[in-house]
């Protein structure tokens, strides 16, 4: 088999002279040309990501693997996507890191792919990225940092910010109290130790078969990470022998595992969007309906915050995801092919199950707790809502909406004791969608007021076109589409009017004559865009709705790998 790479540095003259001569600067010897795999490493280090702020050493392992296994290996940086620090929000350039990823690829002399990820947008942009170009591709994560601790107790990333936060409106913790758990949330390398979103993909990618398996759990700083990425440096040298590609790995079969397996560990609702986008540019079919009938009766298996009580350095001393997926096999399509050669089924055949931390399939925390797909008036296009991290009593629920036109307006209204709001009132946020923000942010999980807090009330209906973090917790119904932005209806809800939710019966539904819906869309009016230049521009132009995964409509799809023309 001809390799790509060969087109570069197995060229005499002129061009093979200029390309061998450049990498000889960095110090390397004749060999690295003697027609070995060049395996790029992908890299989404930043000192402004702080999840993958140990990636460089992470490298390092990998690169080892790759030397042992014969390889060359080449580390570059592509757009890190820090979810804690960017604004207006990380989802806004996930697929400007997707570009990168593709177009580093396929320009470069590279003949495979390590995705080095963390943060959540990380490894979904790196893998649409990469499965546009669908070279042999292996992801390795970062992991999760160790448990939080506050005052002897474990705290979770994310999920304690939001506990907090209530807590202190209610006045069941001071400002004092809240400062101190700071330093004790995050206190080493890796990202969150929820089941939050980062640590979602990395359970996606393990469950898709792009990552060795029991890869997804293991924390950042245990040492057994970098071994496992000293692996996968071997093991991808190996796949590029194999032509083992990403398309040949990645099925439909692969995606309805993933979707089963995200149900079983209460995971995130970004999910959806992220695996719609990497199907869609694989090329598999997955609709947002998949999401719900892959998982009606699939088990919650997995006690992890927010939708629980432990965290991920619990859950991989439990066995991890391989554990959930050998409780599982009855409902996963075994065969399916994974980055190790072997099936998903013969990858989880040993693993072992060692706490409660994993239930056994017969005795789960629930069933039918995964992501629920709503329909409606209100939600003609879907919606979305994580019913195991939602209060049973509110999954059935009509009340009287309150609405704010942005997230600012509700912060600013949130603390008001004169706030017309109690207990039943559905809270209702427009224009947080995908144009309308732009980038559709995590502000779905709108703070409870202040006056109700103060009342003891835990958890309100809200509904609104944004996303919400994966550590995030509450009867939250997301990614109304179409959003608000374009006309959707969810731009036509006031004040006053009855919006009625059934869980159950997948309903979302808006109590509103239809004559009079008309007459406020006759009205309706686009919000002024927030931005008119750059990519910022670019997105809001061609951006897709959250039904289709967010991504942009000219990058659906796959390009290949292609060598390009000479640059000399």
């Amino acid at each position: 088999m001809k390799l790509r790479s060969h087109e570069w540095f197995g060229e005499s003259g002129r061009n093979g002279f200029i390309h061998r001569s450049w990498m000889k600067a960095q110090g390397f010897s004749e060999e690295v040309f003697d027609g070995r795999p060049v395996i790029g490493i992908c890299n989404t280090w930043s000192e402004l990501t702080p999840c993958n702020a140990h990636l460089r050493r992470l490298a390092e392992s990998v690169k080892r693997g790759v030397w042992q296994a014969g390889g060359f290996p080449v580390e570059f940086p592509v757009m890190s996507l820090g979810e804690t620090m960017l604004r207006p929000t990380a989802m806004l350039f996930r697929n400007l890191l997707s570009m990168d990823v593709e177009e580093s690829l396929r320009g470069n002399p590279v003949d495979a792919a390590v995705l080095l990820t963390g943060c959540d947008k990380t490894t979904p942009g790196s893998l649409m990225g990469a499965a546009s170009v669908d070279l042999p591709t292996l992801v390795v994560t970062g992991g999760p940092m160790l448990n939080g601790k506050f005052r002897g107790c474990d705290i979770g990333s994310g999920t304690a910010v939001w506990q907090f936060t209530q807590d202190v409106n209610a006045g069941r913790m001071s400002e004092a109290e809240f400062a101190a758990a700071e330093s004790g949330m995050s206190r080493s390398n890796g990202h969150c130790m929820t089941m939050g979103t980062a640590s979602t993909m990395a359970c996606m990618a393990e469950a898709l078969g792009l990552q060795l398996p029991g890869s997804a759990a293991i924390p950042a700083v245990d040492s057994r990470r970098y071994g496992l990425a000293q692996r996968a440096g071997q093991r991808i040298v190996e796949m590029t022998h194999e032509d083992l590609r990403m398309s040949r790995v990645v099925s439909r079969a692969s995606f309805a595992n993933a979707i089963r397996a995200n149900a079983a560990l209460g995971g995130s609702t970004n999910a959806v969007i992220h695996l719609l986008a990497i199907a869609a540019r694989l090329g598999v079919p997955l609709a947002l309906d998949d999401f719900d009938a892959y998982t009606a009766d699939v088990p919650w298996l997995v006690d992890l915050q927010p939708s629980g009580h432990y965290l991920m350095e619990d859950f991989y001393y439990a066995g991890g995801l391989p554990a959930v997926l050998r409780e599982l096999l009855p409902l996963l399509d075994g065969d399916a092919l994974t980055v190790t050669g072997a099936t998903l089924e013969a990858n989880v055949a040993d693993a072992e199950r060692s706490s409660d931390v994993i239930r056994p399939l017969g005795e789960p925390l629930g069933v039918g707790a995964g992501t629920a797909v709503l329909r409606g008036n209100l939600a003609p296009d879907g919606a979305v809502i994580k019913q195991s991290a939602a209060s049973p009593h509110l999954l059935r629920h009509r009340g009287r909406a309150l609405v704010f036109d942005s997230i600012e307006a509700y912060d600013a209204a949130v603390d008001d004791p004169a706030l017309d709001v109690d207990a039943d009132t559905v809270l209702v946020l427009q224009n947080a969608g995908p144009r309308g923000y732009p980038g559709m942010p995590e502000v779905g999980n709108m703070t409870i007021p202040r006056k109700l807090a103060e009342q003891g009330v835990e958890d309100v209906v809200r509904v609104s076109d944004a996303r919400m973090s994966g550590t995030a917790y509450g009867t939250v119904v997301l990614h109304v589409c179409p959003e608000s932005a374009v006309g959707g209806p969810l731009a036509l809800v006031r004040t006053g009017d009855t919006v009625e939710l059934d869980v159950p019966a997948r309903r979302l539904h808006l109590d509103v004559p239809e004559d009079e819906l008309a007459r406020r869309r006759a009205e309706w009016q686009p919000p002024e865009r927030p931005h008119d230049r750059g990519w910022a521009r670019l997105y809001g132009d061609h951006v897709l709705q959250a039904d289709q995964g967010c991504d942009l409509d000219f990058l659906v799809g796959q390009s290949g790998s292609a060598v390009g023309r000479q640059s000399h």
